[in-house]
């Protein structure tokens, strides 16, 4: 069984992000890039599908600019085999990431594909959903437990009253939540092993996909400052102020 995972180059999550002073942007510049959190959980789960005999061979694909063959090459140590880099300038919005998957899938033809189910940059949670539409596959988002048997895939996944089960036919498209499994470390050796392992770089033009943008960004501004706290000397205070200050309550 082939796995596909679609990862992301992002800032990393223990960076304080700062907006660019045009407010076009974050900056980039001199700023540490990681994979995304939710991708690498991606590249978990597939890993373990190949540790248990599920999967036979698993392929990473990223979109961006050279930078992101780093990313790559962290999936690959991770315990991916092989990777696919489509360079294009970084930014390309989701539905022309999901064009972009999509011929890759189309070549590729995986048995399960898996993604995370939001960047954590964007924060659109949009791809999965998109990719599937386009593949007209059978799609299970916000994954808390994978079951691979019998050519079909059981997705534990979060919903607002609990959990709910589904059971899709493979070829399938799930789309990975912080609760389906803790990432491993790479081992040192294994980033050797990376380096030598393949990957192809395409181009959007050769997979026959357009990737100009239909969204357009007016500006990206910080959360506003948060003020400090009060103390106040009794619940009857308390509830003042939330009525007559915060005006939170009626």
């Amino acid at each position: 069984m082939k796995v596909l995972v679609a990862v992301k180059r992002v800032v990393d999550y223990n960076v304080k992000v700062r907006v660019q002073a045009d407010h076009k942007a974050v900056e980039l510049a001199n700023v540490k890039m990681s994979i995304n959190p939710f991708c690498e959980i991606a590249v978990e789960e597939a890993v373990r599908l190949k540790e248990k005999g599920i999967a036979t061979e698993i392929v990473v694909v990223s979109i961006g600019s050279k930078g992101c063959q780093e990313t790559l090459r962290t999936a690959l140590g991770l315990g991916a085999d092989r990777a696919v880099q489509i360079e294009t300038e970084d930014g390309v919005d989701s539905l022309a990431v999901a064009k972009l998957l999509a011929e890759v899938a189309k070549t590729e033809s995986p048995d399960l594909i898996i993604l995370g189910k939001q960047a954590i940059d964007s924060d659109n949670n949009q791809t999965g959903q998109m990719l599937a539409a386009l593949l007209d596959m059978p799609q299970a988002t916000f994954a808390s437990e994978v079951v691979v048997e019998n050519g079909e895939a059981q997705v534990t996944r979060e919903i607002d009253g609990g959990l709910q089960t589904l059971a899709v036919s493979l070829p399938a498209v799930v789309t990975t939540d912080l609760r389906l499994n803790e990432p491993r470390f790479i081992k040192l050796p294994n980033i050797m092993k990376a380096k030598k392992k393949p990957l192809d770089v395409k181009t959007p033009e050769e997979l026959g996909v357009s990737v100009a943008s239909n969204v357009k960004v007016i500006s990206v501004t910080p959360p506003a400052e948060r003020q400090g706290g009060i103390k106040v000397g009794s619940v009857a205070e308390l509830v003042e102020k939330l009525k007559n200050e915060a005006k939170v309550i009626a």
